[in-house]
């Protein structure tokens, strides 16, 4: 890694588990000063002292990004402390599995707070920081926020509504000078990935496994945020993985029955 995020201010959402901590150690290793938030107040400290033993520079913030005044609280913590932030990563969010119609719409708003209001918040706080800086603004989003699998509950409709706003960002702030990448990974890997869903109700068995049983190799995260970070250097707009992932939404594009029948035959169910 280049000396491009040495000295940086990124902040990350979700930072202290999963993705979110791979990311924190990824810029961390790249010197940057990390600023990971997180709601949980021991899991956070956790892992800044995780960070620390690497010899980074960590500032971490508890604060549960679905509460509008905590993320004041935690922009105004880094307006104060640092006056710049050069990185946000909106990383912090929740899957579910479900059948649609078994979906109440309380379970829709929830994951819409989580997955998509949280960033939207955030988002707001942090802009004028970012745009000064000339930053970049990560949206974390999932192989779901371009084709819908079945028994996913309310996760398909917030991540696909994560992508439209991180477009729409995009194409507004293009002159601004800030960069804005959706990132869409499948999978990823975690010690408890097959056991999270096995009582979900009404779900087959195929779609209690990771990426409701998508056949796909799950991903290690910390390959997941070296290339969020290359992403970031190259300015891309966008970020697939796996690579592969890409012909079922072209595919999807050209004909939606073509998109349904590859997902039916490459998901579970």
């Amino acid at each position: 890694m280049s000396s491009y995020w040495r000295e940086k201010v990124c902040i990350v959402t979700g930072g202290s588990a999963g993705l979110g901590l791979a990311i924190s150690h990824a810029l961390a290793q790249a010197g940057a000063h990390v600023v990971p938030v997180a709601r949980n107040t021991e899991r956070l400290e956790a892992a800044a002292a995780e960070l620390r033993r690497t010899g980074a520079q960590v500032t971490p913030l508890s604060g549960d990004m679905v509460w509008q005044e905590d993320v004041d609280r935690v922009a105004a913590a880094v307006a104060e402390q640092f006056g710049a932030v050069h990185l946000l990563c909106n990383c912090a969010g929740r899957s579910a599995r479900g059948a649609a119609l078994d979906t109440s719409p309380e379970d829709f708003q929830q994951l819409l707070d989580v997955n998509f209001l949280a960033a939207v918040r955030t988002t707001r706080a942090i802009a004028p920081l970012l745009m000064a800086s000339r930053g970049h603004l990560v949206n974390v989003g999932s192989l779901a926020s371009k084709a819908a699998s079945r028994y996913m509950g309310a996760y398909p409709a917030s991540k696909f509504a994560l992508a439209a706003y991180t477009q729409q960002l995009r194409l507004e702030l293009s002159g601004e000078g800030l960069h804005v990448l959706l990132v869409c990974p499948g999978p990823i890997a975690r010690d408890d990935a097959g056991r999270r869903y096995a009582e979900a109700a009404g779900v087959p068995a195929g779609a209690q496994a990771p990426g409701a049983g998508a056949r796909l190799k799950a991903l290690p995260p910390e390959q997941v945020a070296s290339a969020i970070l290359r992403a970031c250097q190259r300015l891309s707009p966008e970020l697939v993985m796996p690579r592969r992932a890409k012909l079922l939404f072209a595919l999807s594009q050209l004909s939606a029955a073509w998109g349904d029948w590859l997902l039916r035959k490459t998901t579970g169910g």
